[in-house]
């Protein structure tokens, strides 16, 4: 005998023990013989209950179910209508953002060059133009600042 062979299944099982059952009772003499024959024939009867599959279509569906399905579609259909203007308004928000923020860059690197040039200047002697205003601005600054503490 193979060892899985030795195993017995849940089937074997349940009978086995319904026979046990029935020896110990009819030792005992609170079972006659027609009440075991008449017991064995339902137990032996007795299916579970199939399990219904409660996914997809029921069966017996009414017009009043398709007219429930088209519904359900229109509002399908304008939900994705939504959605889809939604995605247009947030990408033409996203565009907008990128150019504003291609023109500061564009600024920033007008500014960082119009600096190294006065850098330049300022290495060679000579004093750059907008560099004394600037200066007096920074002083400005400054002395509002020194000025406010």
């Amino acid at each position: 005998m193979d060892f899985e062979e030795s195993f017995m299944n849940a089937q074997d099982f349940d009978n086995l023990v319904q026979v046990v059952r029935y020896a110990i009772k009819c030792d005992i003499g609170t079972i006659t013989l027609q009440e075991q024959a008449q017991e064995m024939k339902e137990s032996t009867t007795t299916t579970p209950p199939p399990v219904a599959n409660k996914r997809g279509r029921k069966p017996g569906k009414k017009s009043s179910d398709k007219v429930d399905i088209r519904a359900k579609l229109e509002r399908s259909r304008q939900s994705a209508r939504e959605c889809r203007a939604r995605k247009k308004l947030r990408y033409q928000y996203l565009e907008e953002l990128v150019t504003d923020r291609e023109k500061a860059v564009i600024s920033l690197r007008q500014e960082l060059d119009k600096y190294r040039t006065w850098c330049v200047e300022v290495d060679e002697g000579r004093i750059p133009e907008g560099l004394p205003g600037l200066l007096d601005e920074l002083g400005a600054v400054k002395q509002e600042s020194a000025g406010g503490k």
